[in-house]
């Protein structure tokens, strides 16, 4: 095991890496901290929010169909955006809860010139480059109601093509229903809504250029988009896999924030990014295929742990016979670190106590979920030297957990790196909450750049690319109120 020395000068070297927060040398324990580490605890670090593409002046009503008569011919009619202003949270929105009642979106009905119209076409006719498909967007029939002239008909036909490519660009074109355990609600439509984004590309005439700004801004999805364009068509399980791969990021935020953690499962990798730079990836180690599987979430880191306690679940405790074996072999469990109690119904609690044998390590990263998933040590390191690491109840194991768990609250919480050292090697159980909050990306993509920053397949290890697949072999399904995945939640709280 790295010593508690050598572990800070690592975590020195990442804080130094994102530029954040200058921290002092780490020191050996002391009982006085130096004014410069007091300073630095007291400043106050914010995380920069996605910034909206669309305007935030003044609202203006909403055009709609009723308000297009006017004594100017319609080409001359200008379209007023809209443009309520938006709500930018100090953290992307990260909720894990499916919504109820689904009912089909309905796309805005705008007044369009043939100019707009046309400009509309030849971007549907290059969408392909987008991972899109050109025939979900009607050219046909917009191609025809533009030959019409301006109307009714090419108003209704336009919004509503337009409209589905806000939706797809945006939000992912994979229905809800294809998307497997994923529970991470994308935010973008809420503060990118359609009808704003489509009275803005009237309003400034510029269809092309605002469909250009929907794309996620992660440079791994500028990477898939390249390869795309340069995998010849006839290559098409490639070309599949690309596209399958490049919606994914749809499905997540347009823009993650400066600093967050995100883990790609199937690569068993977790990566600290600032400002679209790795600075520090760690292995992992990832749920099991079938019941524990670790599903797709997008949270918040709320605190870390360090010395975490552990509470044994009852399918343990009950089911293996450990709350027994514990009260009725006081010096076994006192050894083995568990504490039991005899609850009043009979049941038994254990708690195993904090120490390099929990279950948990000597670090958690807690990121509250309906799911009880988490980043935490593990005191079986050799399970990092394996290639394929699935073998958890679905928690994410860190390799060099205290070392990210020190990072976390110098950029945090405001710790100095002696705090963080010595809250670490305290061996109390210490909750160090965040005063910074980071969003925590839990994500599944099968073909993607790598740490090394190589695109790369990687093995679809719970089966779920081919939904995904399938629903681009298919037509195009109408958009849902739905968010995530409805399926079962699964409280996978279980380190072994």
């Amino acid at each position: 095991m790295a010593s508690l020395k050598s572990i800070g000068c690592s975590v020195l070297a990442v804080v130094a890496a994102t530029g954040l927060v200058a921290q002092p040398a780490l020191a050996q324990k002391s009982d006085a901290k130096s004014e410069a580490a007091k300073k630095d605890a007291g400043k106050k670090k914010t995380v920069s929010s996605p910034t909206s593409i669309l305007p935030t002046s003044q609202p203006t009503a909403t055009p709609t169909p009723s308000a297009k008569a006017s004594s100017k011919p319609k080409s001359q009619q200008a379209v007023q955006p809209v443009v309520a202003p938006v709500a930018v949270p100090t953290a992307i929105p990260t909720v894990s809860q499916p919504m109820v009642q689904d009912t089909i979106l309905a796309e805005p009905v705008m007044a369009w010139s043939l100019a707009d119209a046309k400009a509309l076409l030849s971007t549907v006719e290059y969408i392909g480059k987008e991972g899109l498909i050109p025939a979900d967007y009607q050219p046909s029939a917009l191609r025809a109601a533009i030959a019409k002239g301006e109307g009714d008909e090419l108003d209704a036909l336009a919004s509503r093509v337009f409209g589905w490519l806000i939706e797809d660009l945006r939000d992912g074109r994979t229905p809800m229903t294809a998307r497997v355990q994923w529970f991470a609600v994308d935010p973008d439509q809420d503060l990118m809504p359609t009808a704003q984004i489509m009275a803005q590309a009237l309003s400034e005439h510029d269809v092309a250029g605002v469909v250009a700004k929907l794309a996620p801004t992660n440079p791994d999805y500028a990477a898939l988009k390249a390869d795309l364009n340069a995998t010849p068509m006839a290559n098409k399980t490639r070309r599949a896999l690309i596209q399958a791969n490049m919606d994914r990021w749809r499905w997540l935020a347009r823009d993650l924030g400066d600093v967050y953690l995100m883990t790609n499962v199937p690569e068993f990798q977790l990566r600290l990014v600032v400002k679209n730079k790795i600075i520090r990836s760690y292995k992992t180690v990832v749920g099991k295929p079938g019941r524990t599987a670790t599903p797709q979430l997008a949270e918040t880191v709320s605190a870390v742990v360090f010395n975490p306690t552990w509470t044994v679940p009852q399918s343990i405790v009950k089911g293996e016979g450990l709350g027994a074996k514990v009260l009725n072999n006081p010096g076994w469990a006192r050894s083995a670190g568990y504490k039991g109690t005899k609850n009043g119904d009979g049941t038994i609690t254990v708690v195993q106590q904090p120490g390099p044998n929990n279950s948990l390590g000597l670090m958690k990263i807690d990121m509250p979920n309906p799911h009880a998933i988490y980043f935490h040590d593990t005191p079986a390191k050799q399970y990092f030297n394996s290639e394929v690491r699935a073998f958890s109840h679905g928690c994410i194991r860190t390799e060099r957990a205290v070392e990210l768990g020190m990072t976390m609250a110098i950029l945090g919480a405001q710790k100095s790196a002696t705090e963080a050292a010595e809250i670490s090697r305290s061996g109390k159980y210490t909750k160090v909450e965040m005063t910074r909050t980071f969003p925590a990306y839990l994500t599944y993509f099968t073909y993607a750049r790598s740490i090394d920053g190589q695109l790369k397949p990687f093995t679809d290890l719970y089966a779920r690319d081919k939904p995904v697949l399938d629903s681009f072999a298919a037509a195009r399904q109408l958009k849902t109120t739905q968010r995530a995945s409805e399926e079962e939640i699964i409280k996978l709280d279980n380190p072994l």
